[in-house]
């Protein structure tokens, strides 16, 4: 009888400390502010459905030692181009900049023509795109070899609904507590066929095309930037100045940056 009594009580206090370990972030952006800097406007092709790149949320949990990275659009996700399973969604891809502590990476990922503020520096980035990890982590090595070290390709990314979800470990990451690290999400679209400098990333032209999209420049100086997270990262409507002031570019009379978009991060609350 004394040994059930001291099962049971080892029991009730493990239950606790098992509970403690889960630890969630969750940062939400506004509606309607999918359009970069303000001006952007979709690819023709009605498969770029109207909010499929705005971003609405990203929850963060880790359980034990795994990281769950779920992103959330304002359209539902579809699969027009029949991607490999598991993915279940075509469209949509997006990189997810983490900070885990002081220092890290100032440079935007190729294809992207942004910049991180110093003190916004970067220290991972996990990038969520429905095509094979295989491919992914092949388009890395060729376009961004010297980033490498701080790219972390899921094995495995699905979409249902409207969220697209991803699973790593959490030494892939860093060490600390979620909840004090800093995050940036950058909404893309997933493209199979980029340029040869461009890590999957479709480009924002001057008008938009079938699968180009519009607002930008035909050089490389503007953001291909679709959404990013603003301010408190709140969902708060003001968000959407502040991500238009953080995307704001300039170009050189010959097309080339006179001013990079430049980002920052966000912390949970």
């Amino acid at each position: 009888m004394m040994r059930i009594v001291r099962a049971l009580a080892a029991v009730a206090i493990a239950a606790p400390v098992l509970a403690a370990s889960a630890q969630e972030v969750v940062l939400r952006d506004p509606t309607g502010d999918d359009d970069g800097p303000g001006k952007y406007t979709y690819p023709t092709d009605p498969v770029y459905k109207p909010g499929s790149f705005d971003l609405t949320e990203l929850k963060v949990t880790q359980k034990g030692d795994k990281v769950t990275f779920a992103l959330s659009v304002n359209s539902d996700l579809e699969d027009p181009w029949g991607m490999p399973a598991p993915a279940s969604f075509s469209v949509q891809m997006a990189f997810i900049h983490v900070k885990t502590g002081k220092g890290g990476i100032t440079k935007g990922i190729p294809g992207t023509n942004v910049q991180f503020a110093p003190d916004d520096a970067w220290s991972k980035v996990v990038i969520l795109s429905p095509q094979p990890a295989g491919r992914v982590r092949a388009e890395v090595k060729q376009k961004a070899a010297d980033l490498a070290q701080a790219i972390v390709v899921p094995d495995e990314v699905t979409g249902a609904g409207r969220t697209i979800t991803a699973t790593v470990d959490k030494k892939l990451l860093g060490d600390g507590d979620i909840r004090k690290w800093g995050y940036q999400v950058l909404m893309q679209s997933n493209e199979g066929f980029p340029d040869k400098t461009d890590l999957l990333t479709r480009k924002v032209n001057e008008y938009e095309g079938q699968h180009r999209f519009g607002g930008g420049t035909d050089t490389d100086c503007d953001p291909h930037v679709i959404d990013v997270l603003a301010g408190k990262a709140v969902g708060d409507k003001g968000e959407i100045d502040a991500q238009h002031k953080m995307l704001a570019y300039e170009c050189n009379p010959d097309g080339t940056a006179k001013k990079l978009a430049t980002l920052k991060m966000v912390y949970p609350k």
